[in-house]
């Protein structure tokens, strides 16, 4: 998102009552980059450090610095995607066929499902169980809903998603998205 664009959804999600602080500084950037093992995409990265939403179901990643507890939480954020993975493995009979044979030990296939699963694009919660793919790292990557593997596009990009998210229009100064960028494995099990 160029700095119009940026300005704009801070504008529209205010209206809808997100609250936020002043943006993470390069130097926070870099400490969450190293506390959580993940890089940010451009545009989260220039959206987070315009403004930093801080209300309820966002990740307050300044916080996540400075508190144990919310370090944790944002851990279990992190992870929530595989654990989904785990529970639809062991209830749901989810499998990918490019994980090879099934096998009847469920220790064996969540072994097997964690080796694949960080090849994967590492996913960045934004708010509530929606997650952007930090690879390609770069500007417009989709966001996913993703719950368990019920995993869905919640918007093509960033902007729609906040649009899509908070219900409001986004200007001209938009571009019209057709089809999302495609985000191996995330992309693959879409429903």
């Amino acid at each position: 998102m160029k700095h119009a664009q940026t300005i704009e959804i801070i504008r529209k999600l205010k209206a809808k009552k997100v609250k936020f602080e002043h943006g993470l500084s390069d130097e926070e950037v870099q400490q969450i980059e190293n506390k959580f093992n993940l890089r940010f995409t451009p545009d989260l990265q220039y959206f987070l450090q315009k403004e930093l939403p801080i209300s309820n179901g966002f990740v307050n990643w300044r916080l996540g610095l400075q508190s144990k507890i919310e370090a944790m939480d944002i851990r279990k954020r992190i992870d929530w995607p595989f654990s989904g993975i785990v529970f639809d493995i062991e209830h749901n009979a989810f499998w990918m066929e490019e994980w090879g044979e099934k096998s009847n030990d469920l220790n064996k296939n969540i072994m097997v499902a964690e080796i694949y699963y960080e090849t994967y694009p590492k996913i960045i919660p934004i708010y509530s169980h929606r997650y952007i793919p930090s690879e390609p790292h770069k500007t417009g990557n989709p966001v996913f809903s993703i719950y368990q593997t019920d995993i869905i596009y919640y918007g093509y990009d960033l902007a729609h998603y906040f649009a899509h998210e908070f219900r409001f229009e986004l200007s001209d100064k938009f571009p019209i998205i057709d089809a999302p960028n495609h985000i191996d494995f995330w992309g693959d099990i879409e429903s």
